[in-house]
């Protein structure tokens, strides 16, 4: 089963696929992390998601494994930058200042062993740094060869504007799921216009739809979210029941209804999926078949409103002038 549709998402020339394999699930299992990768180029993924923080800088040398026996010109690698690790696997702060974006890219070619990435990205965008800075200096990196495309995540409609007037954007990586659509409103308009592909990211919330455990999950999270985020993916997840007959009716599974929602929502949007497992990537690659018809979008709806789906597992970034978290 193939997963690259006529209708995938085009970006300078290279065709993605629907779906995108993302690397921040895969943890400390090489051998099954190159499974997984494997089983998504094999069923047609070519687009593979990590940043250069992933397991401080690992996950980059499992893609580098994993793609030794594949044609680098059939992959599209998205890396995302800037991200500020502690020994002890804390995120602590961003680093997008421009002086430091070669020095990022260098560490990132030698680790994927590779001449170029296909999208750099900064991670986040440091709001005591002009965007346009960090952007121009990703471009110096295109004009230089190493860089194909440029792209940006989780901002609102004026920083994405902001940084395309400085460089084309070409995919902005972004939360966006049934229960989490904070981007309609304005950075999905705003990128449509723009031409702007989106890499929707979240799109199970970390596991909590369709997830063994979600409630485990949601109290795990209770330390790193606010209260209110808290309780608004509680509300949320008592419509699960309605959500699951939709699913049942279907022969899916509800992560694999999630996920169709997401690919429904326009065919400029991709969903990337972490898989720590093969047959976690399998499960979620089937969605691609999944088909969503107006009345399973319009029962959904009625289960839970665009109003009501606020849900972020993530906090709000707070950052001083030195880009580290108040």
């Amino acid at each position: 089963m193939k997963y690259l549709k006529e209708n995938s998402i085009k970006t300078n020339g290279f065709n993605l696929s629907r779906i995108g394999s993302g690397g921040m699930r895969m943890g400390n299992n090489p051998e099954e992390g190159i499974k997984v990768i494997h089983t998504a180029l094999d069923a047609g993924i070519n687009f593979l998601n990590t940043g250069d923080f992933y397991d401080h800088g690992m996950n980059e040398m499992l893609l580098r494994e994993a793609l030794k026996s594949r044609k680098r010109e059939d992959v599209f690698i998205s890396v995302k930058f800037g991200g500020m690790i502690s020994p002890d696997g804390r995120f602590y702060g961003i680093d997008d200042r421009p002086e430091h974006v070669k020095n990022y890219l260098a560490y990132t070619l030698k680790r994927l062993g590779t001449d170029y990435v296909d999208l750099y990205q900064p991670a986040r965008i440091d709001p005591h740094i002009p965007v346009e800075e960090t952007i121009g200096a990703i471009a110096e990196m295109v004009q230089a060869g190493y860089v194909k495309n440029i792209g940006i995540s989780e901002v609102d409609g004026e920083t994405l504007r902001r940084a395309n007037s400085t460089h084309p954007i070409r995919l902005v990586e972004v939360r966006y799921s049934l229960m989490d659509r904070h981007i309609e409103d304005d950075l999905l308009p705003t990128a449509r216009e723009l031409g702007v592909g989106i890499v929707a990211f979240g799109v199970l919330l970390a596991g909590i739809i369709g997830g063994s455990s979600p409630q485990e999950k949601l109290s795990g999270m209770s330390n790193c979210i606010s209260s209110k985020s808290l309780n608004d993916i509680q509300k949320n997840l008592s419509s699960a029941d309605g959500l699951k007959q939709i699913a049942d009716e279907k022969g899916i599974s509800l992560a694999q209804l999630a996920i169709a929602w997401v690919l429904a929502q326009g065919e400029d949007i991709m969903a990337l999926v972490g898989s720590r497992t093969v047959a976690q990537i399998q499960d979620s690659l089937k969605a691609i078949n999944v088909n969503i018809t107006k009345n399973d979008l319009e029962r959904m709806e009625q289960l839970i409103p665009k109003s009501q789906a606020n849900c972020s597992y993530m906090l709000d970034l707070n950052l001083d002038e030195k880009g580290l978290f108040r």
